[in-house]
């Protein structure tokens, strides 16, 4: 069964639907390339779930051992290269004021993010850049 389900709507967007919770999203091509770029580009997306993925396995990593993971926060900014167009690098910085981890949680927690599922499916040439301040 599909995960997801996409559709071209016209205008250079498109809407997805998570399946099994019907939620949606839109993209539009950005500015840059023929786009109107009201909302998220695909690439976009790309860099939006490396941050979500990073955060998600390190609070469920931190849940487990009683770490509360509340008021971490990162951004994210992305590279495009023209020839071909593709991202050429993804810039994380996390933030987490009033961090109570240990320093050993902190390494520990830093390497599970560092290791997520989406961190690990993307391109190895895709320079990744994370920058943890916690």
């Amino acid at each position: 069964m599909a995960t997801i389900k996409s559709e071209y709507n016209g205008g250079l967007r498109t809407t997805a639907t998570h399946v099994k919770s019907g939620n949606q999203f839109i993209t539009d091509a950005p500015v840059d390339n023929n786009g109107k770029g009201e909302t998220f580009s695909p690439t976009d997306t790309v860099a939006a779930a490396l941050g979500s993925c990073m955060m998600t396995v390190m609070a469920i990593a931190g849940e487990k051992e009683g770490i509360d993971m509340s008021g971490m926060r990162l951004e994210t900014t992305k590279i495009m290269s023209a020839n071909p167009r593709r991202i050429s690098r993804l810039e994380v910085s996390f933030h987490w004021d009033n961090c109570t981890a240990s320093e050993e949680e902190k390494k520990w927690l830093k390497d599970i993010g560092l290791n997520c599922p989406v961190a690990l499916s993307l391109h190895p040439e895709l320079k990744q850049d994370v920058n943890f301040s916690f």
